[in-house]
């Protein structure tokens, strides 16, 4: 071994990193499965494959925490049923070890035989509660990974590492492995394949189901099946500690899928918040105070025990992942978490999260949209753009070089233009200058650095999503008081988008449509700064509508058209009647509804609220943030710009003078004063 986070050998044995599967016994003890050893087959020979018989000491259910390990099976092949020459193919015993074979998954048959799913075929692999492998490994037809014996000059159809990491049975006859990433031809990279095999013959049935991914990078960590056609399944990203995103247990209906195809996911484990009112574990680390996180990057068990509670385990991927604390590499930790609903709001205003957590990462990523749900956000907001070949993606505007590292490409160089958006001259990078494989080869930062130095340091990380993902993170999540969090998309530069040949807004409802988004379903609520947009929606759509009303100006249509009609007309009780015939909220400055003085104090409320309640309209209005830089004087905390202020104040004085809701960049501040 080399050295990593300070641990070298000669270890004591064979050590144990970290747990890929795991079984429930019934009598508080579980088998527990590491995989093949080091991360890769040329590191792994020396790797004895094994499961352990796992005893925990549960903390706060009057154990001490501890762990005993006192048996274990090692796997092996003495028959010579591998088919191919194993790293210990002279020895009578012919133990397994993890060049052989990347052990990941595992269930228990009815005869109490273990069928384990691994990587390098990928290949099920039926082994005796011995650990004898009793036959051939069973190949996935047509499926093939770069370590695969019997590749030979083939190309493989299969990223490497990305099999079976998930394998869960029904109790009775069929078992269910998954993919845990996409087929290398596969058009959507979101997409991975469940198969049926019928554990009574060893062979596949030629049923198969997908599940699709909120990103293209994640990863299916683990399933378990709850009933005949239910199945629980983990999703998880490849980030740990607080760059962690994606933890996340959900449930699939076998018999139930979308429009699109892909299976209808509902959510139920966020490992990322965990409520810890008995402080199990305060103080190891991160993510171990009164809300417990389990934000290691390889979260791959989990197990449903009878009572309807849940075991979950990691893969520590020994000593190279430091999650809990930087530069310690992570213990292997086995939790046990039970389900119990309880409501933290009541009523009160929306809180809709500004392009996500915004004040906290960089703005507009899953990453962000995440954080606003765990921060009890009613709404995350996507602001949409377009794609050279016609994708609806995630950006405050189309102009890309404030929040990505675009700039910083050279390949991209000569995509820098000068255009006309809205009547000015931005100079830059535009989406609709890219293809959707171009745009995935990017990574957002932060928008404000000066102001958010601390989300800078997720700069680099995170890809520019598109609605399709968003709206994928929004049917697998749910807010604090366990309804499903809403989105609510802009639709940027309506007629800018027109004239590049772009429309957004069919597209957007055909987005809707293949995720199974339908009004009175996933809440969904669209808004434009434009009027003719959202006319045309009206007939168009039964989802809510937001007519928003910039600080000043006009709205751009109006201006191409002629029209003569400006922010300020829509704000009179006249204006506010008309917006009343294709819309239902209006989106106001917080200007519009109370102007600041010359010294930047607050002055006197406007009548647009008034206005706007009259003609039967709520008022959401934004943005709230906490720094210095965006507050009226009065709830400024210091001359310096980035430090934070009384946003909580703000949202206050203008829920006094009436506005309904409201969009903020700090939803945890929002979600306090809404609550």
């Amino acid at each position: 071994m080399t050295p990593a986070n300070g641990r070298t050998g000669p270890f004591p044995g064979q050590v144990v990193p970290g747990f890929s599967a795991m079984l429930d016994n019934g009598d508080g003890t579980f088998w527990a499965m590491p995989d093949n050893g080091f991360g890769a087959k040329g590191n792994s020979a020396d790797f004895l494959l094994r499961m352990y018989l796992v005893r925990p000491s549960f903390e706060g259910a009057g154990g001490d925490g501890s762990v005993d390990l006192p048996e274990l099976i090692s796997f092996a092949d003495p028959d010579q049923r591998a088919g191919f020459p194993i790293v210990n193919d002279d020895t009578e015993e012919r133990l397994l070890t993890g060049a052989d074979f990347d052990i990941e998954s595992v269930v228990r048959l009815r005869d109490g035989s273990f069928l384990v799913g691994e990587e390098f075929g990928p290949y099920l692999l039926h082994f005796d509660t011995d650990g004898v492998l009793l036959d051939a490994p069973v190949p996935l037809p047509g499926v093939q990974s770069p370590q695969n014996p019997d590749l030979g000059g083939a190309q493989p159809t299969l990223p490497a590492s990305k099999g079976f990491e998930a394998t869960a049975y029904d109790g009775s006859r069929y078992a269910y492995p998954i993919l845990e990433g996409a087929l290398i031809a596969e058009t959507d990279q979101r997409v991975r394949r469940i198969s049926q095999l019928d554990t009574r013959t060893m062979r596949y049935t030629g049923k198969t189901w997908t599940y699709r991914t909120v990103e293209a990078a994640n990863l299916v960590g683990d399933a378990f099946m709850t009933g005949r056609d239910r199945m629980l399944i983990l999703e998880r990203d490849n980030f740990g500690g607080a760059q962690a995103v994606t933890k996340r247990v959900v449930e699939v209906d076998l018999r139930r899928a979308e429009p699109a195809g892909h299976l209808v996911t509902e959510p139920v484990l966020d490992l990322l918040k965990i409520a810890n009112p008995d402080g199990i574990g305060e103080g190891d680390g991160y993510g171990t105070g009164e809300e417990f996180s389990f934000p290691f990057v390889s979260d791959e068990t989990v197990v449903q025990m009878r009572d309807g509670s849940f075991v979950l385990t990691n893969d520590n991927n020994y000593p190279g992942d430091d999650a809990r604390v930087d530069g310690e590499p992570d213990d292997i930790e086995i939790i046990h978490v039970e389900l119990r609903r309880q409501k933290l709001r009541t009523g009160g205003p929306t809180v809709f999260a500004h392009r996500g957590a915004s004040g906290y990462r960089p703005e507009h990523t899953i990453a962000a949209y995440e954080l606003a749900a765990r921060q009890c956000a009613d709404f995350v907001e996507p602001d949409l753009v377009m794609t050279r070949d016609g994708v609806l993606v995630d950006r405050h505007e189309p102009e890309i070089g404030g929040t990505t590292d675009v700039a910083t490409r050279a390949e991209f160089a000569d995509r820098r233009a000068t255009k006309q958006v809205d009547g000015r001259a931005v100079t830059g990078w535009f989406t609709e200058d890219f293809t959707l494989a171009e745009l995935r080869t990017l990574r957002a930062k932060e928008r404000l650095p000066q102001l958010r130095p601390e989300s800078t340091t997720y700069d680099g990380l995170y890809q520019v999503p598109t609605l399709d993902e968003v709206l994928a993170f929004a049917r697998r999540t749910e807010t604090c008081d366990g309804e499903p969090i809403g989105v609510i998309p802009e639709i940027k530069h309506s007629t800018y988008l027109a004239d590049a040949g772009l429309p957004a807004e069919q597209p957007l409802l055909d987005a809707l449509a293949r995720n199974g988004v339908r009004p009175g379903d996933t809440p969904v609520v669209i808004q434009s700064f434009e009027v003719g947009n959202l006319q045309r929606l009206s007939r168009m759509t039964r989802f809510d509508l937001v007519q928003l009303v910039d600080c000043a100006g006009a709205p751009y249509d109006q201006v191409r058209a002629g029209t003569g009609v400006t922010y300020a007309d829509l704000v009179t009780r006249d204006g506010m009647r008309k917006i009343a015939r294709y819309a239902d909220s209006a989106g106001l400055c917080k200007d519009v509804m109370i102007p600041r003085r010359a010294d930047g104090s607050l002055g006197r409320p406007t009548d647009a609220i008034r206005n706007a309640h009259r003609a039967g309209l709520t008022v959401t209005g934004w943005t709230f943030r906490r720094e210095n830089s965006f507050l009226p004087l009065e709830f400024r905390s210091s001359a310096d710009p980035a430090a934070a202020g009384d946003v909580a104040g703000e949202i206050r004085t203008f829920l006094r003078a009436g506005m309904d809701d409201f969009f903020t960049d700090h939803p945890d501040i929002g979600a306090a004063v809404a609550g």
